[in-house]
C-alpha cells in the first residue's frame, strides 16, 4: 500500500514522503491516527499545494526575522557595572538587562531568545547570540565597562562578606557545642 505521510513517523519517513507499507499497518494504524493518507493522484496534488503554501509562509517569516536580525547587528549596547579594586564585578550582566538595553534602542527582543552560555562577570566586549528563528541567529555587540565602585561600597561589600563568614562560624560553633552537650547527657 502506498501512503503519503502527513507527519514524521519514526523508522518510516518524514512528512511529505511517499512510502510503501503493509496493508494492515497502513489501514489499521497510520490512516486512522491521521499520520498518513492514501497516495492517490488527487491527494498528492492537494498535499503538494498545501506544502507550497506553508513554504511560502515560512519564507515570509524568515525574511521578516532576518530584517530584525540586521537591525540587531547594527546596534551596540553599552552597560556600566560596578567593579571592585581587584577587578571583580559586583553581580553579572543578565539576559534581562541586555533585553532592556535593546528595547531602549528600539529593538524589542524577548530575554529568552538571548542565548548566553555563561554569565558575564568581567568588563570587555562580547558577541552574544540571539536565536530569532530556527534558521536565523543574530549577534548582539555588548560592551561592558568597568565603573569603579566607591570606597564605601567596596568596604560595605567586604564588611558584608566578613559578617557572613563570622555568622557561619558562630552557627557552626553552636552546632558543635549542642552535639557535645547531647553526647554528655547520654553518658
Amino acid at each position: 500500500m502506498k501512503l503519503l505521510l502527513k507527519e514524521d513517523v519514526n523508522g518510516l519517513g518524514l512528512c511529505g514522503d511517499e512510502v510503501e507499507v503493509k496493508d494492515g499497518y497502513g489501514r489499521n494504524f497510520l490512516i486512522p491516527k491521521g499520520k498518513a493518507l492514501l497516495a492517490t493522484p488527487n491527494n498528492l496534488k492537494a498535499f503538494n499545494h498545501q506544502k507550497l503554501i506553508v513554504q511560502s509562509k515560512v519564507k515570509k517569516m524568515v525574511a521578516t526575522v532576518q530584517a530584525v536580525a540586521d537591525e540587531i547587528a547594527k546596534v551596540t549596547c553599552t552597560i556600566k557595572k560596578k567593579v571592585g579594586d581587584t577587578g571583580k564585578m559586583f553581580g553579572s550582566v543578565t539576559a534581562q538587562e541586555i533585553s532592556d538595553l535593546l528595547k531602549a534602542q528600539g529593538v524589542d527582543i524577548d530575554r529568552r531568545k538571548i542565548q548566553m552560555a555563561d554569565p558575564i562577570k568581567k568588563a570587555g566586549e562580547y558577541k552574544i547570540p540571539v536565536k530569532l528563528h530556527s534558521e536565523v541567529t543574530a549577534q548582539i555587540k555588548l560592551i561592558v565597562e568597568a565603573e569603579q565602585a566607591t570606597p564605601e561600597a567596596t568596604e560595605t561589600a567586604e564588611a558584608t562578606e566578613t559578617a557572613e563568614a563570622t555568622e557561619t562560624a558562630e552557627v557552626t560553633e553552636l552546632a558543635t557545642t549542642a552535639e557535645e552537650q547531647k553526647g554528655e547527657t547520654k553518658e
